[in-house]
């Protein structure tokens, strides 16, 4: 024992910036080793008696709001903020106006962002029942012409900018992406990626856990698990999932989906 620690310290006398060096990257490797480790824990960061806003990931936030309906009661309705850099792009607004603003408001407030577009799903009014409190902010909105004809037809505010099958914007420089693969919910119903922390939003298109077919008035319930089929073919990598209602998940809430539809 004596030995070895006489010929330790003798290498640490002789060679002390080699010893310093290999100390270094060791340390070096452990912190970058944490640090992948490390898991961001989603919280609720603003809530009131019209909003909740959930941060997902260090760059994404789900947005719900409330619906009154006769049938299922208060529904609460999902739509997700994406940032990069100083901008952010929204997929679906707020169930109303005053919901909307309120949202409008605390992205300024408190991420200091500019809001870059608003791109809507679908032309039910969980989805662009707020869509006047961001035309009255000049924020441009985007849909497919499906979207915009239906609204059009419904007496919604219609959504300005449209689209056929795919959309591509950016926030800084990370892709936003909303995609139609076919008929669901609605024969409208897109969804929007965020491939830089793969969350991907479903909209009504896809369902929570456990939850039933809820309103299908609009619905190709014959075509809608074959639609989320190519929705989880086309994002293998998904790691988060946001239903239009209820608890967000992961790539579980598509199985689930499919299965509740599927054709036996």
């Amino acid at each position: 024992m004596q030995h070895f620690l006489k010929n330790l310290i003798e290498t640490v006398m002789v060679h002390p910036i080699r010893i310093f060096f290999v100390l270094l990257c060791s340390l070096t490797i452990f912190k970058g080793n944490a640090q992948n480790d490390t898991s961001f824990n989603p919280q609720v960061v603003y809530q009131s008696g019209n909003v909740i806003i959930t941060r997902l990931t260090p760059n994404t936030w789900e947005h719900t709001s409330f619906k009154p309906t006769d049938q299922w009661g208060k529904v609460p309705c999902n739509g997700l903020v994406v940032k990069g850099n100083d901008e952010v792009i929204i997929f679906d607004t707020p169930t109303n106006d005053t919901a909307s603003e309120e949202l409008i408001q605390w992205l300024k407030a408190t991420l200091h962002v500019k809001i870059k577009a608003l791109i809507v799903t679908h032309f039910h009014d969980d989805c662009l029942g707020g869509l006047a409190a961001f035309h009255h902010h000049q924020i441009s909105s985007y849909a497919s012409f499906n979207t915009i004809a239906l609204a059009k037809e419904s007496d919604y505010e219609v959504p300005q900018h449209g689209f056929n099958d795919s959309l591509l914007l950016h926030v800084a420089n990370e892709k936003v992406m909303a995609t139609y693969f076919g008929e669901g919910h609605t024969r409208d119903n897109i969804v929007g990626y965020f491939p830089s922390e793969a969350v991907l939003f479903g909209g009504c298109l896809v369902k929570e856990l456990g939850a039933g077919k809820g309103y299908v008035a609009d619905a190709n319930v014959s075509s809608w698990f074959n639609t989320v089929k190519k929705v989880k073919a086309a994002y293998p990598m998904v790691k988060i999932v946001v239903p239009g209602h209820g608890q967000y998940g992961n790539e579980a809430l598509l199985d689930y989906t499919i299965r509740l539809f599927e054709v036996e």
